[in-house]
């Protein structure tokens, strides 16, 4: 769309949630208006007060191109935390940039040379942080980053940052909030009301994912509060009655009096999936909870052309296990000499996950609430990696990774630098809870979880939208004291207190689980032969991107039960599910269209 004046082009991907507000405005200041779209709106603040200037006025997710007919310079954006994808690179004299990595496959200077750092990171993390890309001479463009380019002219790239997390955070803590609890609570209250109100306006049917848990319940509890007729919910759940969280789902549903939809899935309904995943993601990723997200997504379209999720609650209010105990597991093991914690490391990992399972369920009746967990197997094996560490920061990067050295796994590669890795230019925090916090809001959330609810809901064309993430929302998060996040035996507390209001504490009160799939064991039944197929020493040989050694060791372990190495396992499966449906040598498609810039 062109601006009125002509100046600007903008080829935009998102919602502007707040545009009616924005409008009014630029209504009061002399601005006509064509039709009704936030892209109108869009271009007229950015001729009414500047890039910059009304980016920091959009409450969003985007990605944007705009192209300055005066200049001659395109800026390409994305928005503040990351929940819309944009990729770009130079190949040849033409600039590309695109949503989706089909597009920049399908244009005759397209070269697709895997990059095997970037391989290397999808091993560790389980995702390809930005702003790495999966080939060679393609970026992926930060979050909060405007990137600026002069026609004619291939070096004149300029990156600004126009938000920052870093700075949010580093302000939020020099400046924590000065309310007291019960004023905290209607502070959040009518943060997150406005922001889900915001959310719902659609001219098309808005629903929610809903599993129980206090992020998405919360969403949910705020939206039917601001709703004249139920909300479409919506939950999956599995046969394994371990992974399972849509009875809860139900029982929330049931007491905000939603239209709650649910649906069961098997084995089968991942096999079926699994080979749309390469497609979806476009580049690799192997966060396996994908399947059921991709799952849930597909389902809602099925209703609704909107939904809402509760992505960002726990990085931003204190959700994840690791905040809960990571200081004090260090205080705990910090001082032990390596040697010695190595030894106990080995200890725990000469029984095999299934075996402690086993143990566990026998004595359940007389352990502690707080050590029934799921799997405790696998979380004692995690418990082994972690005894190594040589610090803090450490011990995160170890609870984070899957491969701990992937450069061993993928040949010819060396591991680059990431947020995680790197902690030259490490934001001070006074504790290790808010320093997690923080390096899982800047990499874990919009490499990962974010890419994984972008891509299998726009994939059956639902629009995810999430609530938390209101810059608003997270800005004030982060003056929140850690004492109202994280109370003894209690995360997330401040949130809590708002579901409180409208879900009975009953309801919510049980241990964290997460979005996970019984992957392990679908790779021994179900998925065995695709499993052997992707991964056969012949064929991991003749490509020539990984260790075929290793990977057999691995699997053989995986077979036999001795260890459960699902996430591993699935890290390499997912690169070799992208390589067979791309092709080593990617194939051109008819089906999208690549944009070409600086010929015009």
């Amino acid at each position: 769309m062109s601006s009125a004046c002509g100046r600007f082009v903008l080829v935009f991907n998102g919602e502007i949630y707040n545009f009616r507000a924005l409008r009014e405005e630029l209504e009061g200041l002399g601005h006509g208006f064509r039709g009704h779209s936030d892209t109108e709106v869009m271009l007229a603040a950015i001729v009414q007060w500047g890039l910059a200037n009304a980016l920091l006025r959009f409450n969003g997710m985007f990605a944007l191109a705009l192209w300055d007919r005066t200049e001659r310079v395109l800026h390409l954006v994305r928005d503040r935390l990351g929940e819309k994808p944009l990729y770009y690179g130079w190949m040849g004299d033409v600039f590309l940039f695109a949503s989706e990595l089909k597009a920049l496959r399908v244009h005759p200077n397209f070269r697709g040379e895997i990059n095997r750092q970037a391989v290397a990171l999808l091993m560790r993390y389980n995702c390809i942080p930005a702003p790495h890309c999966i080939y060679e001479k393609i970026s992926k463009l930060l979050p909060a980053t405007i990137l600026t380019v002069q026609a004619g002219n291939s070096s004149s790239s300029k990156f600004i940052e126009y938000w920052s997390a870093g700075k949010v955070a580093e302000r939020g803590v020099a400046h924590p909030l000065v309310e007291t609890k019960e004023e905290a609570i209607e502070h959040l209250d009518a943060l997150l009301r406005n922001s889900v109100q915001l959310r719902m306006l659609a001219d098309v049917p808005v629903g929610a994912f809903l599993s129980g848990g206090v992020d998405s319940s919360t969403v949910v509890a705020l939206m039917q509060a601001q709703s004249s007729r139920p909300v479409k919910t919506f939950s999956i759940g599995f046969s394994e009655a371990s992974y399972s969280e849509a009875q809860y789902a139900k029982q929330v549903a049931r007491a905000l009096g939603t239209e709650h939809l649910e649906l069961y899935i098997a084995p089968k309904d991942a096999i079926e999936a699994i080979p749309r995943l390469p497609r979806l993601y476009d580049e690799p990723f192997s966060d396996s909870s994908q399947i059921p997200t991709f799952l849930v997504s597909q389902f809602a379209r099925g209703h609704v052309a909107v939904a809402l999720t509760g992505d960002g609650g726990d990085e931003l209010f204190g959700g994840y296990n690791r905040y809960f105990w990571g200081s004090s597991v260090w205080q705990h093991i910090g001082w032990i000499p390596s040697v010695i914690r190595r030894q106990a490391a080995y200890a725990l990992t000469a029984v095999s996950s299934q075996s402690w399972d086993h143990w566990f369920a026998l004595f359940k009746d007389v352990l502690p609430a707080k050590l029934i967990q799921r799997r405790p197997g696998d979380k004692l094996h995690k418990l082994s990696e972690v005894l190594g560490a040589e610090s803090p920061e450490a011990m995160y990067r170890v609870l984070v990774s899957h491969w701990k050295h992937p450069e061993r796994l993928v040949l010819g590669a060396t591991e680059p630098s990431t947020a995680l890795s790197d902690h030259r230019s490490k934001t001070p925090f006074p504790d290790f809870a808010r320093w997690m916090m923080y390096m899982d809001l800047v990499s874990y959330l919009p490499d990962d979880i974010l890419v994984k609810v972008d891509r299998a809901s726009m994939g059956v064309g639902l629009e995810a939208r999430v609530p938390f993430l209101d810059h608003r929302v997270v800005e004030f998060a982060w003056q929140v004291p850690l004492s109202m996040k994280i109370q003894p035996g209690e995360s997330k507390w401040l949130l809590r207190q708002v579901l409180y209001k409208h879900v009975p504490k009953k309801l919510i009160e049980r241990p964290k689980w997460g979005f996970g799939i019984p992957l392990d064991t679908w790779l021994r039944g179900s998925l065995r032969d695709w499993v052997e197929n992707l991964i056969s020493e012949e064929r991991l040989r003749r490509e020539g991107f990984l260790d075929s050694a290793l990977v057999r060791e691995k699997w053989q372990e995986h077979l036999s039960g001795k260890r459960n190495w699902q996430y591993h396992l699935w890290d390499v499966l997912m690169f070799q599910a992208w390589l067979e449906d791309n092709g080593v040598s990617v194939a051109r498609s008819s089906e999208v269209c690549s944009t070409r810039f600086l010929h015009a």
